[in-house]
């Protein structure tokens, strides 16, 4: 039996929603039929920013349902594209966004499902977090299932994805649930982006990476700042805006101006880049294996600057980018969103404890009825 579902995704990056219309075919093969983002606004960003910084319990509430609404809006779209009836669909899978994330401990996604449910008639799957932190795991990340069921290949390859945060899962030969390591690495383009809104008035991402291709990056800020604490963690690890944020972007510019009083903007963004590049890099080269080949997506996949970094740095692997072996690599974790709403719908665990830390395997999800 075939089934129609949408996966939705919403990042630490918080430039838009993204919406994956997939076909699931009765051995769990997916297709990716549509891909659409939903872009916020710069007054839906601010919101989103202004409510992780200090929102109440009235603005997190208010935002929830406005959330609720972007996502709905997502979903419309991507059925408009393809030419899907809301009635064709068996149901949504929506992460939701990020408000807070504090691994092992507590974690908050909002974007109402009931408002899902209320606008198209199917069944929601949401919340999907809050089950692993509640056995003891971090809570993410939760893609590396996914990753093994449907992009292991024949194994020996990373799987990198660079959003706000950057995180990989490497699975060995022969593929093996048991044997895969995922962490989170630290900061995809989150300080990248801080920095761009900052300093370059009017523009919200290094497109192709062109400004930081103009910079210089501050290798001693770089190499102090890998000394930090979550760089030295051993996995299973995750992390978010809590730590690689607005307020370490800014810190990161101030040792860049400390150590040379005449670095541009452009310089701050270099390093920002190189210390991404090189985070990412020196957990590869601490893997119990070493991989083959290791397979790129995400919005960091789209800074050529960043791109050319990982290939000199990693360049005994061969470096490919995941939309080369699939599909369009930005609707990667919306699509992954999906087949773990199904897992959930089929009552079957949707975490890796390896990659989590949680105590055991665990079903995801809380599911909202249409």
């Amino acid at each position: 039996m075939t089934a129609l579902a949408v996966g939705l995704m919403s990042g630490t990056s918080a430039d838009g929603v993204d919406a994956a219309l997939v076909r699931i075919d009765g051995d769990r093969e997916v297709s990716l039929v549509a891909y659409h983002v939903r872009p916020y606004t710069h007054r839906e960003r601010d919101r989103i920013r202004r409510a992780i910084e200090s929102g109440g319990a009235r603005d997190l509430a208010e935002l929830d349902f406005e959330l609720g609404e972007w996502f709905a809006q997502a979903v419309q779209s991507v059925l408009d594209l393809a030419g899907v009836a809301s009635k064709d669909l068996s149901f949504i899978s929506s992460h939701g966004h990020t408000i807070w994330h504090e691994p092992g401990a507590a974690t908050l996604q909002l974007g109402e499902a009931g408002v899902l449910a209320e606008r198209f008639g199917v069944q929601v799957v949401s919340d999907f977090r809050v089950r692993d932190v509640a056995a003891g795991g971090q809570g993410a990340p939760l893609v590396p299932l996914v990753d093994v069921k449907l992009f292991a290949g024949s194994g020996n390859r990373v799987l990198l994805n660079i959003g706000g945060m950057a995180n990989l899962t490497w699975i060995p030969a022969p593929v093996d649930c048991e044997t895969v390591l995922a962490f989170d690495t630290g900061p995809g383009m989150s300080l990248v982006d801080a920095i761009v809104r900052e300093h370059f008035r009017g523009e919200m991402f290094d497109e192709g990476g062109i400004l930081s291709g103009g910079g210089t990056a501050d290798q001693v800020v770089v190499e102090n700042l890998l000394g930090g604490a979550f760089f030295k963690k051993k996995p299973p690890k995750s992390t978010g805006r809590e730590l690689f944020g607005d307020i370490y972007a800014r810190g990161l510019c101030s040792l860049v101006s400390e150590q040379s009083p005449r670095a541009t903007a452009n310089d701050f963004l270099a390093t920002a880049v190189e210390l991404t590049a090189r985070s990412i890099t020196d957990q590869i080269d601490v893997l119990p294996g070493l991989p083959a080949e290791l397979v790129i997506s995400g919005g960091g996949a789209r800074n050529l600057t960043l791109l050319e970094r990982l290939r000199e740095l990693n360049a005994q692997l061969r470096v490919k980018l995941f939309g080369d072996l699939f599909f369009d690599g930005d609707a990667k974790e919306a699509v992954s969103f999906a087949y773990l709403g199904l897992l959930s719908l089929e009552g079957e665990p949707g975490n890796l404890p390896a990659a989590t830390g949680a105590a055991g395997p665990r079903v995801l999800g809380k599911i909202t009825p249409a």
